[in-house]
């Protein structure tokens, strides 16, 4: 039997490393190296996940045949030193801070991937672009034999968003926006400045919006940026310090929006809400703009999305109902980790010229299941050296039956099955559910199990086949990846009938707004993911029990881990989660373990699990 042609694709040494292998263009794995070393953005050489990926296709480095850096070190570098030439003496701390790790590091990747891979590699490496590594992960997996393509994220090598063209086996980028003009930077200078952790608390700031109101908007249009029609724009950098300091904003951002910024972990004010929503609706309008503008230029009916701005989902949202374009499909893991993909894709299609055949009905992203799996007997190891006290189903059937009871009385489940999901978002493989109709499920889940911030909304997990009869999205549509936003249907909604009057901000969470109040934000909108099915498996048929016990097509689903951990990767990981918060339910594959039949873990034991994460 032939040697499949390999392509192992990387991403790293900036932010979110992670590691795609492809052979013979099939996506055999693929996984952000933080997983595997519960380092939060991981951002050093993918090593473990390297060696997951080779593991899961029986491959040896020496089986390979390309190496894919998902962009141009030399390019960067340029653009680094360019930057820091143009604001010296300013920038003069952070040209001594960063020469020796790249003269001593980031200017030798290929030398850097020989130590990850154990060994010297004596295939080819290739480099691709940034956003050529985004626009590959959106269009190539899509179903969409052409497609517009849009990237926008902070910042590649110069290019900080880019328009273009997919078709067949092959990508065009037309259009880009360069640096130090950057949406991603725009919206991570107002996360800096409202008090959360920049490159990771971006979602933090989109799910605070929905408590405020936009009424910087137009003080942002008028001092911040100059837009024009087309969604380019011209940031005004007075009052951004991101190119010369290690902070994002300076002292006139701060006396624009009348005082300093919010220290991390105090208390969220009005002013915070505001702000999150002035920014979130100047990011949508610029997002609209963008794709508007590549309609016009391209004359397609399918559009693709990548960079860390296609996370968004809010804008995505938007763009689905109010853009010009038919169809919509965005990268599950559209941040720097699935450059790795996308890098590898680039070489397999473009470089290589493989043919590639696209199916309407279906991605090519396998759910973006693409992490390790676990099995019994591994599981079972690890529950009985642990002193862990479980059972095993030897029924699905007896297994579903249970736990669709236990999410019926009001318990809080972590569900552990399957392949682990690529990308930012649990999608039912490493996730922790909960009942939506339950009033106090999302308090309770936030404080008591995520410990994190009371305003974080949740997402529901919903049948397919019934999620428009609970969300405004078209019947036709689906959000296997979560990453759309959609109103709550009218005829889940239930009459405020004053209950409002003189509330704001956070306390806007004491008002029961639908039948699924777990999962309906303070503007009647949730972040939605359908379950099918043919990509879901078991969760599918989890949710389908659960209908019938209740007439309740969905669930709560957030991701395994708590506040400023890293998803869940392994049985280990699940069982220390599950025995430091406050879930009822442990299900590891056929095991399934309630908590208060576990040995008693001490307070320290859970200070010390707390500890090793980063608050973020």
């Amino acid at each position: 039997m032939a040697k499949p042609q390999a392509i192992l694709g990387i991403s790293g040494l900036y932010h979110d490393s992670a590691a795609a292998l492809l052979c013979d263009g099939q996506i055999v794995a693929a996984a952000q190296e933080e997983r595997f070393t519960r380092k939060k953005h991981d951002f050093r050489m993918p090593v473990n996940a390297i060696a997951y990926c080779l593991r899961e296709a029986n491959l040896t480095v020496q089986q390979l045949d390309y190496v894919v850096f998902y962009e141009k070190p030399l390019l960067k570098f340029d653009r680094l030193l360019e930057t820091w030439f143009a604001y010296a003496p300013h920038g003069f701390r952070q040209f001594l801070m960063g020469i020796p790790q790249w003269l001593n590091e980031k200017l030798h990747i290929p030398r850097e991937i020989d130590k990850a891979l154990g060994t010297p590699f004596q295939g080819k490496y290739i480099f691709t672009e940034h956003h050529e590594s985004h626009a590959a992960s959106a269009f190539f997996p899509s179903p969409y034999e052409e497609a517009a393509i849009v990237t926008m994220d902070g910042v590649g090598e110069w290019t900080t968003a880019s328009i273009g063209v997919g078709r067949g086996n092959r990508i065009e980028l037309k259009y880009e926006l360069r640096f130090p003009h950057s949406l991603g930077l725009l919206y991570s200078a107002f996360t800096y400045f409202t008090g959360f952790k920049v490159n990771s608390g971006e979602y933090k700031l989109m799910g605070l919006a929905p408590y405020g109101k936009p009424i910087y908007r137009d003080l942002i249009l008028e001092h911040l940026l100059d837009l024009k029609e087309d969604g380019s724009f011209r940031l005004n950098m007075e009052y951004f310090t991101y190119c010369y300091t290690d902070v994002m904003v300076g002292e006139q951002f701060a006396a624009l929006f009348g005082g300093p910024r919010r220290r991390p972990e105090s208390p969220v004010t009005q002013r915070e809400m505001d702000i999150a929503a002035s920014i979130q609706s100047v990011t949508e309008e610029i997002m609209l703009r963008m794709v508007r503008f590549a309609h016009q230029q391209t004359g397609m009916r399918n559009l693709v999305l990548a960079g860390g701005v296609a996370l968004n989902c809010v804008g995505n949202g938007r763009i689905l109902r109010e853009g010009p374009f038919e169809n919509l499909w965005i990268q599950p893991a559209a941040g720097d980790a699935g450059g790795a993909l996308g890098a590898a894709l680039f070489v397999h299609y473009q470089l290589l010229g493989h043919e590639r055949t696209a199916d309407n009905r279906r991605d090519l992203q396998a759910g973006s299941l693409l992490g390790p799996y676990f099995a019994a007997a591994d599981i079972r190891g690890f529950l009985d050296a642990a002193g862990a006290v479980y059972t095993y189903f030897d029924e699905e059937d007896a297994l579903l039956e249970t736990l669709a009871g236990d999410i019926e009385r009001g318990k809080v489940i972590g569900w552990f099955q399957g392949r682990m999901e690529f990308g930012p978002r649990a999608l039912g493989s490493r996730s922790i559910i909960g009942d939506a109709r339950d009033e106090q499920m999302q308090s309770r889940m936030n404080l008591k199990i995520k410990f994190r911030e009371s305003f974080r909304p949740f997402a529901p997990s919903v049948l397919r086949d019934r999620a428009a009869d609970y969300f405004e999205l078209d019947p036709r549509r689906e959000s296997p990846y979560m990453l759309l936003v959609a109103p709550v249907q009218e005829s889940q909604r239930i009459a405020c009938n004053g209950q409002e009057e003189g509330l704001s901000g956070i306390d806007l969470l004491k008002v029961k707004r639908s039948r699924i109040p777990g999962v309906t934000h303070v503007d009647y909108s949730a972040r939605i993911q359908t379950v099918d099915a043919e990509r879901h498996g078991r969760y599918y048929r989890l949710l389908e029990r659960f209908k019938q016990k209740t007439d309740c097509p969905l669930v709560i689903n957030t991701s395994f881990n708590i506040r400023g951990e890293p998803i869940v990767c392994t049985p280990e990981d699940a069982y220390r989660c599950f025995l430091s918060t406050h879930m009822d339910v442990l299900v590891l594959e056929n095991f399934v373990l309630y908590k208060d039949r576990q040995p008693e873990i001490s307070r320290k034991e859970v200070e010390s699990y707390m500890a090793q994460f980063e608050l973020d």
